[in-house]
C-alpha cells in the first residue's frame, strides 16, 4: 500500500487508531516526541508535515499488515461519510432498501431479481439482485481512495487534490483500470452493461430513467448548454425507478462487460453528448486506457446468499 498523498492531523490519528498503539508507542514509530504527535492530531487539516515525517508516516503504512491497512481505509470513509453526508441520510431516510456500503461509505440501493427489458428492441433479460450505489463516484469519494492507497489522483486535481468546489462533482479523468482499482479497495465491482441498464430503466423498461418522454432538461447533456459536470444529486426529477441518479448525462460510466479485447462498455452518456445518446439503453466503448472529462464510474456489490 502506497502512502497518503498529504497527511493531515486527523489522518495522523486515524492511523494511530488502525494500528492500536497508544500515543507514545506511535510517536516513537514515527520518529517525533509525544507532544509533537499531539499538535499534529490537534491541527487537523492546518499542518504540513515536513517531507521525512511524511516519509515515515507513508513507511508505516506501507509496512502495516492488511488488516491495520483495512481498519486505515474504513476509518477514513466513515469520517468523510460524517462530513459529506445531507444528502445520504436523507435517502436512507426516505427508502428502506438503501443501505450504507461499510467500507467506502456510499449510500447503496437494492435491485430487486427479475427480467428487466433490455436494449433498443427492449428483450427480456433476467439479472439477480444486487445493490448499486445510489449516486456516481463523486471526487470526495475518490480522494479517500486516493489517500488510503497512493494511487494515482485524476490529472484535474491541482497538487493532487480535488478543486473544493467539485467535492460532490462525478470524478473524471479515470480510465477502466482506475475505476476497477477503486471498486476492488471498496470490496466492490463495476456494474456489468445489464446491470447498469435495468437500474437505470427499472423493471418495466423506460425509455429513460424518469419515463418514456424525451425530456433533456432532466439531466445534463449537450443540449442543457452547462458544458460542465454538475452535482451528482441535481436532477431529483431525472432518477430512476429503484432511486438512481444520474442515469442519464453528467458523465459516461464504466461498465465491467467487455466489447472486445481491452475494450469496455460505458453507459449512460455526459454533457458532452447530445440528448439523443442519453437513451440508457444506447451502447458505447472505449479502450481501457481511456480517460476523458467526462467519463466517471460508480459500482455495485452482490447478495450473499
Amino acid at each position: 500500500m502506497a502512502g497518503v498523498t498529504r497527511w493531515t492531523g486527523r489522518e495522523v490519528g486515524l492511523l494511530r487508531e488502525a494500528l492500536r498503539k497508544s500515543g507514545k508507542d506511535f510517536a516513537a514509530l514515527v520518529g517525533v516526541s509525544h507532544r509533537q504527535l499531539v499538535t499534529w492530531e490537534n491541527r487537523g487539516e492546518t499542518i504540513r508535515l515536513r517531507p521525512g515525517n511524511q516519509e515515515a508516516l507513508d513507511t508505516l503504512l506501507t509496512r502495516a499488515g492488511i488488516d491495520a491497512q483495512q481498519r486505515f481505509a474504513a476509518l477514513l470513509t466513515e469520517k468523510a461519510a460524517v462530513e459529506h453526508d445531507e444528502r445520504a441520510e436523507e435517502l436512507l431516510r426516505s427508502d428502506p432498501h438503501s443501505v450504507k456500503h461499510p467500507l467506502d461509505g456510499k449510500i447503496m440501493v437494492l435491485i430487486e431479481e427479475g427480467i428487466y427489458l433490455s436494449g433498443a428492441e427492449d428483450i427480456p433479460i433476467w439479472v439477480e439482485a444486487f445493490r448499486i450505489d445510489a449516486y456516481p463516484t463523486t471526487n470526495a469519494d475518490y480522494e479517500r481512495f486516493v489517500r488510503a492507497t497512493g494511487h494515482r489522483p485524476p490529472k484535474h486535481w491541482p497538487g493532487g487534490r480535488y478543486p473544493d468546489n467539485l467535492f460532490d462533482h462525478p470524478v473524471v479523468w479515470v480510465t477502466w483500470y482506475d475505476a476497477s482499482a477503486y471498486a476492488a479497495w471498496a470490496g466492490k465491482a463495476l456494474p456489468t452493461s445489464a446491470q447498469w441498464e435495468k437500474a437505470a430503466r427499472g423493471p418495466k423498461g423506460r425509455k429513460y430513467p424518469w419515463g418514456d418522454d424525451p425530456t433533456a432538461a432532466k439531466c445534463n447533456v449537450q443540449d442543457s448548454e452547462i458544458g460542465h459536470t454538475t452535482p451528482v444529486s441535481r436532477y431529483q426529477s431525472g432518477v430512476s425507478p429503484y432511486g438512481v441518479f444520474d442515469m442519464c448525462g453528467n458523465a459516461w460510466e464504466w461498465c465491467s462487460t467487455t466489447t472486445e479485447k481491452g475494450r469496455y462498455e460505458l453507459k449512460g452518456s455526459a454533457f458532452t453528448s447530445p440528448f439523443t445518446r442519453s437513451a440508457p439503453s444506447l451502447t458505447n466503448d472505449a479502450n481501457a486506457t481511456m480517460s476523458d472529462n467526462d467519463t466517471s464510474f460508480r459500482c455495485i456489490s452482490l447478495l450473499t446468499k
